[in-house]
């Protein structure tokens, strides 16, 4: 079935008023925080079981043409490096 991209995607059903969008919407300055923690130490994909599943990851170590900057601790490419001090090199991002 093909979709027309430029057909209005509102209807009249969908239109709302401000007031029941803002009962919809949670008083984000209630001061009430949802806090699952205790019941839920970690995260969960909505669910999946990933218990045994191992995960394998290649970690490659800093090539040539790369350098990592000392300000932000990510690994850059050449052409990004713009001057490089007695700790070590900084990109163009950190240097401004």
């Amino acid at each position: 079935m093909a979709t027309d991209y430029d057909a209005p995607r509102k209807t009249d059903e969908d239109t709302d008023s401000i007031q029941a969008l803002q009962e919809r919407v949670p008083d984000k300055l209630s001061g009430v925080v949802d806090v699952d923690d205790a019941d839920n130490p970690g995260f969960e994909l909505a669910g999946q079981d990933l218990a045994d599943l191992d995960l394998d990851v290649v970690v490659l170590p800093a090539q040539a043409d790369e350098f990592t900057c000392i300000s932000c601790f990510l690994v850059k490419h050449r052409s990004q490096l713009d001057h490089e001090e007695k700790l070590g090199s900084v990109c163009r991002e950190c240097a401004h």
